[in-house]
């Protein structure tokens, strides 16, 4: 009987253990950020509803918002035409979950750098310069969000971007975009810069500050989107359903051979609401990769399925 009963008090200590792991804001905390450095890694922490501000995110937590939780503000940025950004993913952070939350006129809506495993679903995010940027991180599931609307500030103009830089960034590899929305206007800044084109979703290899120890961005899986944009000043600004760059500045750009972009899988989109569907810098991505069995432009090449399964 003694046994049995010390049975039953480990088992119902565990349970509070196990309950203590969810946490509410408002509720337990005040605001997500108190939210996120007073809990531990593995945690959930449950918003909404109502307007919050978003947050540095340092640790591995999960956070979901439940009942209409909006994102309108969050951590300042620097260039005063992005202003703010959601969520910034930092150090410590992999293995991140974002989920349930809408956004409205965050600038850079969930950002992280360097983070791997963070997984971006169910979003809605409403007139971002970019709402889920990736650079250098490996890993990422970005599925079943809808964005409605993109703006510009002398660049940005992005759905989804996943990037990586030369001689800061590793192998830039495992990312899936998965049933995403990228629709409406992309709205041009007065007096905006131009000579650049947004996208809806974006695979990018920086080269702007050197031309050496260049990384890879390969085996990431693009499928089963559609993307359906507009540019409010195309000759200003002009939008393109999905683009594979590799950019350059100053340091001049790679040599030919120095195709760093490679064997990412792009497959069962729907690019028909975009004017401009697929583009490719250098021109030679396009072989390097696979792309095929899209709506649009790309319709008759015809890889097999099994091409786009991880």
């Amino acid at each position: 009987m003694k046994k049995i009963c010390m049975i039953l008090v480990l088992v119902l200590c565990l349970a509070v253990v196990a309950l203590a792991t969810d946490w509410r804001v408002p509720g337990d905390f005040a605001t997500i950020q108190t939210a996120i450095d007073g809990v531990a890694d593995g945690d959930t922490i449950l918003v909404g509803p109502g307007y919050f501000e978003g947050a540095f995110v340092t640790k591995r937590v999960e956070i979901k918002g439940i009942e209409g939780a909006i994102i309108y503000d969050g951590p300042a940025h620097p260039h005063s035409g992005i202003r703010n950004l959601g969520f910034q993913l930092q150090v410590g952070s992999d293995g991140t979950t974002i989920s349930h939350f809408r956004f409205e006129d965050v600038g850079l809506a969930i950002y992280g750098i360097g983070v791997n495993d963070v997984s971006v679903s169910q979003c809605t995010f409403i007139d971002s310069i970019q709402a889920v940027t990736n650079w250098g991180g490996s890993g990422w599931n970005i599925d079943h969000n809808k964005i409605i609307d993109l703006r510009t500030t002398c660049g940005g103009g992005i759905g989804i971007f996943i990037g990586g830089r030369v001689g800061r960034d590793g192998v830039v590899e495992d990312n899936v975009v998965a049933h995403n929305k990228i629709s409406g206007t992309l709205n041009v800044s007065d007096g905006d810069c131009g000579g650049y084109t947004g996208a809806g979703i974006v695979l990018y290899a920086d080269f702007r500050f050197s031309d050496v120890g260049a990384k890879e961005i390969a085996w990431n899986r693009v499928i089963k989107n559609k993307v359906s944009l507009v540019s409010d000043a195309p000759a200003v600004v002009d939008i393109v359903a999905f683009t594979l760059t590799q950019g350059w500045g100053s340091a001049g750009h790679p040599p030919d051979e120095a195709i760093v972009i490679h064997d990412n899988a792009i497959g069962f989109n729907d690019f028909r609401g975009t004017v401009d569907q697929l583009a490719f810098m250098p021109v030679g991505l396009e072989d390097m990769n696979k792309i095929s069995r899209n709506l649009g432009d790309n319709r008759g090449h015809g890889l097999h399925p099994k091409v786009f399964l991880k």
